[in-house]
C-alpha cells in the first residue's frame, strides 16, 4: 500500500523569492543612501540670476574687457572688415557690406536678398520678438509681461531708429546695448546678423512706406485694379 505524499513546503517554494526582494531592497537602500538633496540644492549661479557678489547684481558674467575672440582655424581677426564688424574707419557702416549677400544663395542679387530676408526673418522671430516684437514695435512678450516697466524695448518705428545706419543694429547684435546683452553667442554667423538687419530694414519700410516706394508696374497694376472696382479709386491719386 502506497504511503501518502508528504506535501511540498510553502517555505522552500518561497524563499527563493523573499531573498531576492531582501536583496533587491538592501541594494536600494544602498543607492538612497550615496543620494542627497544637496545634490540638487547647491550653490551654483543660473543664467542672468541675481548674484550679491558682484557689485551690478549679475551672475552671468561679460567677457574681460579688451578680450579678442578667437576663432581656430583663422588666422586672420577680420578687426578690420566691417562684415565682421559693422564699422569702417571708426564708423558704422551705412549699407550692409556687399560680403554678406554673398553667403545667401541665388543666381541674381535679388534672389540673393530675397533669401536673406527670409533668413533674416527666421532669426529676428526666434531671437527679438520676444522683446522687439513681431512688428518690432517694441511691444513682444517679455515687453508685456512687465519688463517694460524697467526699460522698454526698442521700436524700430521711431525717426532715431529708422535714421540709425545699418552697422548700428549689426553692432547691437553684436556686441549688447543698454539692457540688452550680446547674442554673439547666440547668432553666430555674421551673415544671420546682417540677415536681421535687412529684415528690420523691411520692417521699417512696411510702416512708413509710400506710393513713391512700389514699383512703376506693380503701380500700374494696382491703380488698374482700383479703378476695375465699383466706386473704386486708382491708388496715387
Amino acid at each position: 500500500m502506497m504511503g501518502k505524499e508528504k506535501p511540498v513546503s510553502r517555505l522552500r517554494i518561497g524563499r527563493p523569492l523573499r531573498a531576492g526582494l531582501m536583496l533587491g531592497s538592501a541594494l536600494s537602500l544602498v543607492l538612497l543612501a550615496g543620494c542627497h538633496w544637496d545634490m540638487w540644492i547647491q550653490p551654483k549661479a543660473l543664467p542672468l540670476q541675481r548674484s550679491a557678489f558682484f557689485p551690478n547684481q549679475m551672475a552671468s558674467r561679460p567677457p574681460v574687457p579688451n578680450t579678442v575672440e578667437h576663432t581656430f582655424g583663422q588666422a586672420i581677426l577680420h578687426t578690420d572688415n566691417p562684415y565682421f564688424t559693422g564699422m569702417a574707419n571708426g564708423k558704422l557702416v551705412t549699407q550692409i557690406p556687399a560680403e554678406a549677400f554673398l553667403h545667401f544663395p541665388g543666381n541674381t542679387p535679388q534672389e540673393r536678398l530675397r533669401a536673406m530676408l527670409e533668413r533674416g526673418q527666421d532669426r529676428f522671430t526666434i531671437f527679438c520678438t520676444p522683446c522687439h516684437g513681431a512688428l518690432g514695435d517694441g511691444n513682444g512678450m517679455i515687453a508685456q509681461r512687465g519688463f517694460a516697466l524697467r526699460r522698454q524695448p526698442g521700436n524700430y518705428h521711431t525717426d532715431r531708429l529708422r535714421n540709425m545706419p545699418d552697422g548700428h543694429f549689426f553692432d547691437v547684435i553684436t556686441n549688447g546695448y543698454g539692457v540688452m546683452f550680446s547674442y554673439a553667442s547666440r547668432v553666430q554667423d555674421p551673415a544671420d546678423r546682417w540677415a536681421i538687419v535687412a529684415y528690420i530694414r523691411a520692417l521699417q519700410l512696411s510702416q512708413h512706406a509710400t506710393t513713391n516706394d512700389v514699383p512703376p508696374a506693380e503701380m500700374q497694376r494696382l491703380q488698374a485694379e482700383g479703378a476695375a472696382q465699383p466706386g473704386g479709386t486708382p491708388i496715387g491719386r
